[in-house]
């Protein structure tokens, strides 16, 4: 049961996007499309996933025992840009056309502020190494859920009869928030 309260709290109640606040740059740059989403959202779930299970065992097993936990965000960051490297080169290989398609996108997920957060949450809610993945899962698939959502309003809108002066930038601010506000009606599903 503490399991599943991690994952939605992290999945739905504490959106990393909606309710954090965090990685607004691809979730606003990467919402295009709801296929350059899922793309990105399952590249960010796969790093994040990662990213917590090499830095949960180096905080616990190594930073920590010796005393070298003021290291803590140089190591994070650099494990974090590893793994991105590796997704990069992979997609390159095996998915041009959405390696492409993400363009700078891609190489922003090194320094994507929810992946570094989700590590520094594990750390600071004093996890397990099962609750931390829980948790890195939950927040991905949020992150991954707020991207569709947004890509698949952003596609109706397109064809939808939006006043002059919201057109483009302005009725997309008014999306996310309305859609923020609507992710504030989880707060009470898990106490």
């Amino acid at each position: 049961m503490q399991l599943f309260k991690i994952f939605i709290s992290a999945f739905l109640i504490n959106n990393v996007v909606l309710m954090r606040f965090l990685a607004l740059c691809p979730f606003i740059g990467m919402s295009t499309d709801v296929n350059k989403s899922i793309g990105m959202g399952l590249a960010v779930t796969f790093v994040t996933v990662l990213a917590t299970c090499v830095t949960y065992p180096i905080y616990t097993l190594i930073l920590e025992p010796l005393g070298l936990v003021f290291l803590q965000i140089l190591v994070f960051i650099l494990v974090i840009a590893s793994l991105v490297q590796l997704v990069e080169f992979y997609l390159k290989k095996t998915a041009p056309a959405l390696y492409g398609s993400m363009g700078i996108y891609l190489a922003l997920i090194t320094t994507n502020c929810a992946i570094l957060a989700v590590t520094f949450d594990v750390i600071s809610n004093g996890y397990s190494f099962i609750e931390a993945i829980v948790f890195a899962v939950g927040v991905a698939l949020g992150f991954l859920l707020s991207l569709v959502i947004l890509a698949g309003i952003r596609e109706r809108l397109r064809s939808s009869d939006v006043p002059a002066f919201l057109k483009g930038t302005p009725i997309l601010f008014v999306t996310a928030a309305l859609l923020s506000m609507a992710f504030t009606g989880f707060s009470g599903l898990v106490k």
